[in-house]
């Protein structure tokens, strides 16, 4: 649908604060789950490696741990490998799916 300025207002693209807090909280949760991946992937290659800092002891395992949490957090916030862009804009499209009414067909 087409406003009288020619911009696009089809009911999809009008955004609710419903909509953008559900938006948001989807890429909340994506971004989480892509630091989350990253973590993981770091604390793989930590414990292949026999550690970053040297001599392992708890004191620096628990430094370290704290320290990929974070990079991992901050790497997922900044881009980090854009899975989170994927996964927001695929879970994005699946609760728009499920939300909006399914459009029958008519019988001809």
């Amino acid at each position: 649908m087409t406003g009288i300025t020619g911009i696009d207002v089809s009911p999809s693209l009008l955004s609710t604060p419903e909509a953008t807090a559900k938006t948001g909280k989807i890429q909340d949760a994506a971004q989480q789950f892509e630091a989350l991946l990253i973590g993981q992937m770091l604390r793989s290659t930590r414990e292949n490696e026999g550690g970053w800092l040297g001599n392992e002891d708890s004191t620096s395992d628990s430094a370290t741990e704290f320290a990929e949490q974070q990079l991992a957090t901050v790497l997922a916030k900044s881009g980090g490998l854009g899975l989170a862009t994927m996964i927001g804009k695929g879970l994005a499209a699946a609760s728009e799916a499920a939300t909006s009414p399914a459009e029958e067909a008519s019988p001809r």
